[in-house]
């Protein structure tokens, strides 16, 4: 009977939830198109226990988002859900983001590849099956016409994500099916870092990390 709160923090939704046993309890979550987390994610975390009349100490663990996604979200993320971890002596579970995203679409069949955007025309995505068996790492590459064809060739693509927009603009295939306005969210981590709970799938917090993939450039305001 694991009772979880869970962070996601990878985008630009600022996304808390509490699951127990996976299923989704309560829900707080602002998508607005700039980021809030520094302001909000705390915010979020306090009502969350307020309206699941649920104590801190009362939760099994933290779960968070581990990544890929926006460098400053994840950093905030981690870092909340690591001081809380710490302060409160409970297990910290690392959930993919784009696995989690992926959990948002059930399939019968083909391909469902979450992507988030990235700089220019690039974006961070990964490949799964019906099943939910990742059948392709992560990797951030720039798209191109023929990008995700040995997929698309075979089956039905689903692609779902912040990475939509500019995919859909150079990819066309009929079995290519695009998934609009969707992003990582804390409601589908419940039931991903249940399991990873239950095997004791957890992390050291002093020496955890989000998973960036890739080094964090500052860009020069103008």
């Amino acid at each position: 009977m694991a009772l979880l709160l869970n962070i996601e923090t990878a985008t630009t939704n600022c996304s808390v939830s509490l699951s127990k046993d996976g299923e989704t309890l309560v829900l707080m979550e602002d998508n607005s198109l700039s980021y809030s987390h520094a302001e909000t994610l705390h915010v979020f975390i306090k009502e969350a226990f307020l309206k699941a009349d649920i104590s801190p100490n009362a939760i099994d663990g933290i779960a968070v988002s581990k990544g890929p996604g926006s460098y400053t979200g994840l950093r905030i993320g981690v870092s909340s859900a690591k001081g809380l971890s710490y302060s409160l002596d409970k297990p910290l579970i690392a959930v993919d983001t784009l696995k989690s995203l992926a959990s948002q679409l059930e399939i019968e069949s083909g391909y469902i590849i979450p992507m988030l955007d990235a700089r220019r025309m690039e974006v961070y995505a990964s490949v799964f099956d019906a099943k939910m068996n990742q059948v392709r790492q992560i990797k951030a590459e720039v798209l191109e016409e023929d990008s995700f064809k040995t997929y698309l060739d075979k089956s039905k693509v689903y692609f779902i994500g912040s990475g939509v927009d500019k995919t859909k603009s150079l990819i066309n295939h009929p079995n290519a099916n695009f998934i609009e306005n969707r992003l990582p969210s804390a409601n589908e981590m419940g039931r991903l870092a249940d399991l990873k709970y239950k095997k004791s799938d957890t992390e050291d917090v002093a020496y955890f990390e989000p998973y960036y993939l890739k080094d964090f450039i500052a860009i020069k305001k103008a």
